[in-house]
């Protein structure tokens, strides 16, 4: 199972953004609608979920998991088979400075070269609309989560 935060914001103009990362490396350089996620990892053994979440956080972002109230969204099963856990929380960062950890495979496949790649080479405010569109399906369901949860605060604030 792998653990993540789901990061969101008020625009200026009042309107709720969310933050997502694009997966780094040459198998996904091309991808875009449908390839985005939350950042996230995997739960090593009985590692704490939350705790994996602010990890990771830190290490595909390069800045520390916003404090604050966390909301919890539940888990979903990517087609995959991958499952998921997340939390939502409020926070504000620039991504334009985001600094990710990498890893290593053979590139290309075959060639006995081991090239060392970004996990996350992006990352970006989207709005609900736009991250659905962006994000892998199953993960649709923490847009869903996050507003309703969201619309039993002051809903007027994220219209």
């Amino acid at each position: 199972m792998s653990a993540g935060l789901l990061v969101y914001r008020k625009s200026d103009a009042g309107v709720l953004e969310v933050l997502v990362v694009h997966p780094g490396g040459p198998l996904w350089s091309n991808k875009d609608d449908g390839a985005w996620s939350i950042p996230k990892g995997e739960v090593e053994g009985d590692a704490d979920p939350e705790a994996t979440a602010d990890r990771e956080f830190a290490e595909e972002i390069g800045a520390a998991a916003p404090s604050g109230p966390r909301i919890d969204l539940g888990q979903v099963t990517q087609r995959s088979g991958k499952r998921v856990r997340a939390w939502a929380v409020a926070g504000d960062l620039d991504v334009t400075v985001v600094q990710s950890n990498t890893f290593e495979i053979e590139w290309p496949r075959g060639s006995g070269r081991i090239r060392s790649f970004p996990e996350v080479d992006a990352a970006a405010w989207f709005t609900v609309a736009d991250a659905r569109r962006k994000l892998i399906a199953a993960q649709g369901a923490f847009l869903d989560r996050l507003a309703a949860a969201l619309d039993g605060d002051d809903s007027s604030e994220w219209s």
